[in-house]
């Protein structure tokens, strides 16, 4: 029979501990935890508050990232609203350019040239209410366009702020690094060669495609814009990296517009016919859906310019029954003044479609600040197309120009604020 196995005899079986040293065995773990857990559930939170910390601050710099437009250097300042404000005379600052220094504004916006007798109308400055608005800098400018296209596209209005800005760049560039060329009827384009930038006008007044479609050949009177077509001009404006839309004097002919569905070479077209505030509305939209599919607005920027305001009833501003903008040298100042009640209704278009939006676009809302310059249009000091009869020479006003402006003038201020808002948003 054998003998049962010794207690002692296995490696696994040690000699009980007394029940002191138990005792001081457990007391020694609790004295550590006690000692050292306080510290080890300090150095975990901080490095919690840490890792919190971290994310917060990615957070907040993707959401900052994200809030800064493409070109942007700063912030204008908080609760400036940039177009309202009131025009002072400044003669140190003013103008920025002299008009026989540039050498590219049409003959049909350079009023000295045309006889015009005073300069009144270049020695004024925008003051916004709250703010200033930032130095034009011509060198700013250019780098930020280094490699890169800035395009204008619209009307002839749209075409003088394009000049404008030409002429505020143009001087600081050598000769024989610049170039102006028209590519084709419809496009301009300004190139500085040692920056491989360029600066161009293409000619859409109404942005989709329209019987006024030619650049010189535009004298249309019944007016008709083709529906759903502004691919046919928006195929050139695909790789711009900043884009100035404007639209709105073309479409004044009336309470309605034609409206064409299919193509103008159809032997029958079919035209409907829309109110000015419904055609209006389509063409907004077809723009900012062109936005959106063609460009990359995490690298672009798009502008659109409000109304360019006319003056062509004196009354409207208090003056004689039979007046316009002939013989006007002084702004408006009477800061309650509107503008014309027949751009009211575009306004509200404007800003309905764009307050729906998710499209980002900045608006450069020139309305107002130029409703007060009845003084700043070319009125009579210009290239006339045709030659003017007895009657009309030995009557101005009958012939005056109130729509467009001077050069150097009101659109400099356009391109200031198109500046500010493209650097400093």
């Amino acid at each position: 029979m054998k003998a049962a196995p010794s207690r002692s005899s296995s490696p696994l079986r040690k000699a009980r501990l007394s029940p002191y040293c138990a005792f001081t065995f457990i007391s020694f773990i609790i004295f550590v935890a006690i000692l050292y857990g306080e510290d080890f559930r300090s150095t975990l939170s901080q490095r919690r508050q840490i890792d919190r910390a971290d994310d917060h601050l990615a957070d907040r710099s993707t959401s900052r990232d994200e809030k800064i437009p493409p070109f942007a250097i700063g912030r204008t300042e908080e609760g400036c609203d940039l177009f309202s404000g009131r025009w002072v005379r400044d003669q140190s600052t003013r103008p920025h350019y002299e008009e026989s220094d540039c050498p590219y504004i049409q003959p049909q916006l350079t009023c000295q040239q045309h006889g015009r007798p005073d300069k009144d109308y270049q020695y004024w400055r925008w003051q916004p209410h709250a703010c200033s608005l930032h130095n034009f800098n011509a060198t700013v400018m250019l780098e930020a366009l280094r490699g890169k296209r800035m395009l204008f596209v619209g009307d002839s209005l749209n075409r003088g702020q394009f000049v404008s800005l030409v002429c505020l760049i143009h001087s600081i560039i050598p000769e024989n690094a610049k170039s102006m060329e028209a590519s084709y009827d419809s496009l301009t384009v300004f190139r500085v060669k040692e920056y491989n930038a360029t600066i161009e006008f293409y000619w859409a007044p109404f942005l989709l495609a329209s019987n006024s479609d030619n650049a010189v050949q535009h004298r249309v009177q019944d007016r008709i814009v083709r529906r759903g077509s502004i691919n046919k001009h928006g195929k050139y404006w695909r790789g711009a990296d900043i884009v100035v839309f404007n639209t709105y004097l073309w479409w004044m002919t009336g309470s309605k517009m034609k409206i064409l569905k299919g193509s103008f070479e159809d032997e029958v077209q079919n035209i409907e016919e829309m109110t000015t505030e419904e055609a209006y509305r389509m063409a907004m939209k077809s723009m900012l859906r062109w936005v959106q599919r063609n460009m990359d607005l995490k690298k672009s920027r798009v502008f659109f310019t409000s109304l360019s305001p006319t003056h062509t009833k004196s009354t409207d501003w208090g003056g004689d029954q039979d007046g316009n903008c002939y013989n006007e040298r002084t702004p408006i100042e009477d800061p309650m003044y509107s503008i014309l009640d027949s751009g009211t209704s575009i306004m509200q278009v404007i800003r309905d479609v764009f307050g729906k939006s998710t499209v980002p676009i900045s608006l450069l809302n020139i309305t107002r600040l130029s409703s007060y310059r009845k003084d700043a249009h070319t009125s009579i000091y210009k290239k006339q197309w045709s030659p003017l009869t007895q009657e009309q020479l030995a009557n101005p006003v009958s012939y005056a120009d109130c729509v467009h402006w001077c050069l150097p003038g009101l659109q400099d201020t356009w391109n200031e604020l198109l500046f500010t808002k493209l650097f400093y948003p």
